[in-house]
């Protein structure tokens, strides 16, 4: 219950400040697998999430080591020989907005899930 309570209050906080970030035309997609919820954002809703406050926000409440990412495949961001990912939260973000068709999709992980990370980033262009 209290997952369900915290994602819920974060999911609604994240759609609020993509919807600000990006105008009232905004409308991020949800998404949800059995153990993550997140939201699928458009290239411009993107674009508006790298240019705001919500990447340090969410850094200060989510430790890096607690955030994974999903990179493109042409990905310009350093990966170390076990896969780790050495960039923020902003770069992962702002590298899919720098594509024209760029854009990202966040995931708050179920407790316990994922190998213990609390939230991952996924990037996808052509």
């Amino acid at each position: 219950m209290r997952f369900a309570v915290i994602s819920a209050t974060l999911f609604a906080a994240l759609t609020a400040a993509v919807a600000f970030g990006a105008g009232t035309a905004a409308a991020a997609d949800p998404v949800s697998q059995p153990d993550r919820i997140g939201l699928h954002l458009n290239h411009e809703e993107t674009a508006a999430l790298g240019d705001g406050p919500v990447p340090a926000l969410i850094t200060m409440v989510v430790p890096l080591n607690r955030i994974g990412a999903g990179l493109e495949s042409d990905t310009e961001i350093y990966r170390d020989e076990n896969g780790g990912v050495h960039a923020s939260l902003r770069e992962v973000i702002m590298e899919a907005a720098s594509h024209p068709d760029g854009t990202v999709t966040l995931y708050l992980n179920a407790p316990g899930t994922k190998d213990g990370r609390t939230l991952d980033i996924y990037q996808s262009w052509n």
